[in-house]
């Protein structure tokens, strides 16, 4: 199954070959669609086929042809890895088909920045070796900058841009610096190796902040998260949609990936730190979402509660912290792109994202209110959805680690239903602001294809877990007997 691996890689860019020799939009689109959905296909098939009683990597691709001493990278596949490439490969076409009526301008090189972006993501996942990985981690940045640049909505589009592109770099620095010097020193980057390497308590601590500095930016953890609602406002849909839907799992996979096993003890160290910045993210996302007004700004906030719940569950270091916030960066892959997108569908019809304007829209609208309704209540973890498994099985592992800190998370559920049931209540239900709104065409075809898979994704986790963790089981048991 390996050349299936090669060929869920090698797909995107293929794609990207055959694109930059086509002229016809309509050409162009149906390609590059076409070809994130055989990726996709490709990817499933990845998964059918994955054991998930092995320990090690899968489908292993040895890079021995780089010309670098005792620099021998490998790509694979884990349990840990698996549902974030399967979760890549689902949101890119969604992408796509949701930017078939909207980007205007330059339809061939947004095709290939978005296929770029696939390749780059599967490498990010797939990578065990950290120098290997530090390289697509920040590759993913130039198509991402270019989407949110280029073809974002409005005047800000170019700052916002750089925020995004500025923050994420320049927190990476000494992530770098931190694998120059582990490669010095042990004399490999290889993954494998290093889970085997002990190093010193100061070395821990040091190399524990330097990677912190990366991967927080990336989640965004309370402060580094101003990047964030800024880049939403300003990307396009398709741009939202990878920002919540994979972009901002890249920190917390690296948490899971290199700090917990590599630096378990400064992990223990530090789990303090991580509790406490968690809390304040969940409070502080909470409350500011209660007082935004522009509706991706809603949702942009309410990310950075939902994903300080993921690292608040992977620092707890057991077993149902672990697959519960894995869980839940899974579901939050689907609920909050869903949510975008649905803000997407408002803005195409309205030319406007402020609150102000909306309001009583089941009464011309019904299916995006039906929609609305359903992912509002997954939003809140509503039992039956995927978020409410993994936002319990997180704050159950929190509850045996520290009773104290999980009873104060809790908080943050109430403040969550607090501010989608008010955003929910003020766009769907009540009376229709007809100086502002008027009649319009509810969802059409496509954008009712969308919504439905995405809700069968939803509900598909939610009502039958178990598929996804006997997967994860095996994994988070190795990854577990590194800590300890």
């Amino acid at each position: 199954m390996d050349y299936i691996f090669k060929y869920t890689i090698l797909m995107p860019l293929c794609g990207v070959f055959v694109i930059c020799f086509l002229k016809n939009t309509r050409t162009i689109k149906i390609v590059g669609l076409i070809n994130s959905l055989i990726t996709l296909f490709l990817s499933i098939i990845l998964w059918i086929y994955f054991d998930n009683l092995v320990i090690y990597p899968q489908y292993v691709i040895q890079l021995d042809w780089i010309p670098i001493a005792n620099f021998h990278p490998k790509l694979g596949i884990d349990g840990l890895s698996l549902f974030f490439i399967v979760l890549s490969t689902t949101i890119i076409p969604i992408c796509l088909m949701a930017s078939l009526a909207g980007i205007k301008k330059q339809i061939k090189e947004y095709f290939i920045c978005f296929l770029i972006l696939e390749a780059l993501l599967i490498l990010v996942f797939s990578s065990f070796d950290i120098f290997l990985f530090y390289i697509f981690f920040e590759g993913v940045l130039i198509p991402m900058f270019l989407i949110i640049g280029v073809w974002g909505s409005r005047e800000r589009k170019i700052r916002a841009g750089y925020y995004f592109f500025l923050y994420t770099l320049v927190g990476s620095v000494l992530m770098l610096l931190s694998i120059i010097w582990i490669y010095f020193k042990v004399g490999t980057t290889d993954l494998t190796i290093l889970y085997q390497i002990k190093f010193t308590e100061l070395e821990q601590i040091l190399l524990w902040l330097a990677f912190f500095s990366s991967f927080a930016v990336k989640v965004p953890m309370i402060p580094f998260h101003i990047w964030l609602p800024e880049a939403h406002v300003e990307s396009p849909t398709a741009g939202s949609l990878m920002l919540a839907g994979v972009l901002l799992k890249l920190g917390t996979y690296g948490f899971l990936r290199f700090s917990i096993p590599l630096f378990s003890m400064a992990s223990i160290y530090f789990t303090p730190l991580i509790y406490t910045i968690s809390l304040i993210g969940i409070i502080y996302g909470s409350l500011t979402t209660l007082r935004q007004i522009d509706l991706k700004k809603i949702i942009a906030y309410s990310s950075v509660a939902h994903m300080s719940f993921v690292t608040l569950g992977l620092f707890a270091l057991n077993m149902q912290s672990l697959e519960g916030s894995i869980l839940l960066m899974i579901s939050h892959g689907l609920v909050s792109p869903a949510l975008f997108f649905l803000v997407g569908v408002l803005y195409d019809r309205y030319h406007t994202r402020l609150l102000y304007y909306y309001s009583g829209l089941v009464h011309t609208m019904p299916l995006f209110a039906l929609f609305f309704v359903f992912f509002t209540m997954a939003n809140i973890s509503l039992p039956g959805t995927s978020s409410f498994i993994g936002e319990f099985l997180s704050l159950l592992g929190v509850y045996s680690s520290n009773n104290s800190v999980a009873i104060i998370a809790t908080l943050g559920i109430i403040l969550g239903a607090a501010y989608a049931l008010w955003l929910c209540n003020r766009i769907v239900f009540g009376i229709i602001k007809i100086d502002y709104i008027v009649y319009s065409n509810d969802m059409n075809k496509r954008e009712f294809v969308l919504a439905v898979l995405l809700s069968l994704g939803t509900l598909w986790i939610g009502i039958y877990p178990n598929l996804f963790f006997s997967t994860l089981h095996t994994s988070v048991s190795y990854l577990l007997t590194n800590v300890n």
